[in-house]
């Protein structure tokens, strides 16, 4: 009986693989073998096929295989054990036995991805990254937070994203001010010039990313770009083996409008920029996004969490570039008393150097 999962194993050892975004090549931690991704996409093609022939006849006849519509019921290939997966998961691992396990299910057909980004950095990195992070909020961060903050979680991520290629033309209207002083008798005469000012353009844009998982915070996912696109490789569930992987829940056509609206900002701030005056007054703007095309990619994210005082704080990697974000604690007596102080500081100098002043002034 076909099982509509894959458990990706070492030939030669039979323990479990994992990618290694290092050497781009699958490797056994027991034994020490290595596979390139297409010596291990031509062993498993066979299953991976069986794996997501299985999942659609499951679709079809879903008796006994939804736990709820959130949730989704497999069996483990290697121990048998019983997976609960939430129903947009695409790899995983099994609890029991460890072995990484891909549902091909997920990733074939429609939901097949053109793409997809390898891991580049690995697991110890990420921790030694966030503790570069506490270096740049050091002067705010509560002291005890670096020790009493408690890791819950590292896990790689392949989150579904979509890549659009756009062209958009757009248009706006400016009022530009430049201005001239110059001295007449006892005053100062400023002269005003006011320009009205048209500018029309238009852009092509690829590879705009905007992340397909309900899951995944938006303003993270945004603050990890850029990615090297460069890099992209046809996808191949190869590349999971040690990973997360969910299949997209935000259509194409649900996401373009932030696409869109991303484009569009930019068109506008090129248009104003190449308005030549000293001030510049944006008084209307319009565009249309005239091509679009959505490209599926699954790119690699380390997601951390730490939980300190009852409260989760959540990070995330670029898992290609190593880029870091993160929202940290703030001791607030801390900030608060050291405003005092700045305040204090201020207050004194003014207080002294209109002192100075007056003395100057007296002698």
């Amino acid at each position: 009986m076909a099982t509509e999962i894959t458990n990706y194993q070492c030939p030669a050892c039979t323990a479990p693989l994992r990618f290694d975004g290092e050497s781009g090549k699958l490797v056994c931690d027991f034994c020490g073998s290595t596979y390139s991704v297409e010596e291990i996409e031509t062993l498993y093609a066979e299953k991976d096929k069986a794996a997501a022939e299985a999942s659609k006849k499951a679709v079809e006849t879903p008796a006994g295989w939804d736990t709820d519509e959130n949730l989704r019921a497999y069996q483990c290939p290697t121990c048998g054990a019983e997976l609960i997966t939430e129903k947009t998961t695409a790899a995983t691992s099994c609890p029991y036995c460890g072995n990484p396990t891909v549902v091909p299910g997920q990733l074939s057909g429609a939901l097949k991805p053109e793409f997809v980004l390898p891991f580049q950095i690995e697991k110890d990195a990420v921790v030694q990254a966030l503790h570069r992070h506490y270096g740049k909020r050091n002067f705010y961060l509560p002291r005890l937070f670096r020790s009493d903050n408690h890791i819950e979680k590292v896990q790689g991520v392949y989150v579904p994203f979509w890549l659009f290629d756009a062209t958009v033309s757009g248009s706006g209207r400016y009022e530009g001010q430049d201005s001239v002083t110059r001295r007449q008798g006892d005053y100062n005469v400023t002269t005003t010039m006011h320009y009205k000012v048209e500018r029309a353009g238009t852009a092509k844009f690829d590879r705009v990313p905007v992340d397909g998982s309900k899951k995944m915070p938006d303003n993270y996912m945004d603050s990890l770009e850029p990615f090297d696109y460069t890099q992209l490789k046809d996808f191949s569930t190869a590349y999971l083996p040690g990973f997360l992987a969910d299949r997209f829940d935000v259509s194409a056509e649900e996401a373009s409008p932030r696409m869109e609206a991303r484009c569009k900002d930019t068109l506008e701030d090129l248009l104003r920029r190449d308005v030549d005056h000293a001030v510049v007054v944006p008084e209307g703007f319009q565009a249309k996004v005239e091509k679009k095309e959505a490209h599926y990619a699954l790119l690699p994210v380390w997601m951390l969490t730490t939980k300190w005082r009852d409260k989760n704080y959540l990070f995330a990697m670029n898992g290609q570039t190593g880029k870091f974000v993160g929202e940290l604690p703030t001791d607030n007596a801390l900030f608060w008393r050291n405003l005092g102080i700045l305040t204090l500081i201020l207050t004194l100098i003014l207080r002294f150097s209109g002192i100075t002043r007056f003395l100057l002034g007296f002698f």
